[in-house]
């Protein structure tokens, strides 16, 4: 069920960000709605721990998923209104960034909290690829309805089906069953957090940084899971290829996350190994991806500037040059997925609890939207792409280098309980001591 609310919302949004400006031929307007997303999400995202664990997930969720039909709503009227609608879809963009804050954080928790330490793999893995049905359901749709199509920017029709889809996606949260319900397949049952103010809540936030400050060094990692998205979406298939091109592009690419989602859970879930020598295989993997990306990009992007794409004719797909393009787009979403899969999992192995993990999924969201915003921005301010590309290389490396210490440190082959300092919370938020919690 929490596969599917992302399915119809932020699924269907990555669909349409996927091919380049939101489907639209100018993509100032987008990148703009994406830096004003994107710098309310990470405020947002911030402090959504607290409001998940004091709410609840459920409520977290639905409040979380109206966003994003909001979002797609105004895409359709900057199709009808070009000209008047711009402001509506940079004010959706900064609505959706403090919904898909709340969506997230509240998915990040209850992905990383059901599954039992040999699962958490698995379990962020079908996740992920049932999240990424969206991008893959939303990329056919549009692909169908534009493939023959000439005007370079997505049809109404396209726009009205995302719609329709992320409408059905805000009611699904209504029909989930309570976490408190829940019991993991080794009889253990998830602990819900219970905190009985607001103060002590916020407070949490601050002991989760405080006693477990390791997770600080996977901030670099954070801060560049979705900052690629701007060179691959916008650098690269948005200015490339024409609007069939970019669909089938589309397509294709998320396709690609689903397997590679799956690929890397099956390596770190692998019960023959110890947990410790996973989470450095994964990094390893990790970085013979980044390398092999952006390798094989750089001989494309040293081609072409903003500048020389004003003269030159869009991609097609019979064209001889797009065969090799699309192979390296296949490759990006490959890399994509392995990355949030991973950083998943790393938040995983640190912690059981579900309001700790919230904390940590807060912090990831808010990180990753903070990148996200920024390079949005220099994407509006029309920077050269090389600029873009270098950042995101170097990025992607940093982050997996400044991991290594968290990974050596703090990845335990089990969890224990004298990790969980926020489920030893008590009411006032004191930390109690080891020996008088009983392990549920």
């Amino acid at each position: 069920m929490l596969g599917f609310v992302c399915f119809m919302c932020p699924g269907l949004f990555n669909a349409l960000n996927g091919l380049g400006g939101g489907g639209q031929v100018d993509q100032t307007t987008s990148a703009n709605a994406n830096s004003a997303l994107y710098a309310t999400f990470a405020a947002a995202a911030f402090f959504a721990g607290s409001i998940n664990n004091k709410l609840g997930a459920r409520l977290t969720l639905l409040l979380g998923s109206f966003g994003y039909a909001l979002y797609v709503g105004s895409y359709l009227a900057l199709n009808i209104h070009p000209v008047t609608a711009r402001g509506f879809v940079i004010a959706a963009g900064a609505i959706l960034g403090i919904c898909a804050g709340l969506l997230w954080t509240a998915q990040g928790s209850l992905m990383m909290a059901y599954p039992t330490e040999a699962q958490k793999g698995r379990f962020i893995s079908i996740f992920w690829s049932i999240f990424n049905l969206g991008g893959v359901v939303g990329a056919a749709v549009a692909l169908g309805q534009n493939v023959h199509s000439e005007s370079n920017q997505v049809n109404n029709g396209t726009y009205i089906g995302f719609l329709i889809l992320t409408t059905i996606g805000v009611a699904i949260p209504m029909l989930m069953v309570d976490p408190e319900k829940m019991i993991r397949t080794d009889g253990t049952k998830v602990t819900i957090p219970r905190q009985p103010s607001w103060k002590t809540e916020i407070y949490g936030l601050w002991v989760a940084l405080r006693t477990d400050p390791m997770i600080v060094l996977l901030f670099p990692m954070f801060l560049a899971s979705n900052w690629f998205y701007t060179w691959q979406f916008n650098e690269y298939n948005g200015v490339l290829f024409d609007i069939s091109a970019r669909s089938l592009n589309n397509l294709v690419y998320w396709i690609a996350q689903i397997i590679g989602s799956i690929a890397i859970g099956f390596v770190l879930d692998q019960k023959r190994f110890r947990r410790r020598l996973r989470a450095f295989v994964g990094v390893a993997i990790l970085m013979a991806m980044v390398f092999a990306v952006h390798i094989w990009a750089y001989f494309y992007q040293k081609n072409y500037t903003r500048e020389s794409l004003k003269t030159t004719e869009r991609i097609h797909i019979s064209d001889a040059a797009y065969v090799g393009r699309i192979f390296l787009y296949i490759l990006c979403g490959l890399l994509d997925s392995m990355w949030q899969t991973t950083a998943y999992w790393l938040m995983g192995a640190m912690s059981n609890d579900p309001a700790k993990l919230a904390y940590f999924a807060g912090f990831y969201k808010s990180i990753q939207s903070a990148g996200a915003a920024g390079i949005w921005r220099v994407d509006a301010q029309q920077k050269p792409f090389m600029d873009v590309f270098i950042s995101t290389w170097v990025l992607l490396a940093a982050g997996l280098v400044l991991a290594l210490p968290m990974v050596h440190f703090r990845v335990k082959d089990h969890t224990e309980l004298k990790d969980e300092t926020v489920a030893r919370m008590d009411e006032h938020g004191r930390v109690q001591p080891t020996e008088n919690i009983a392990r549920q």
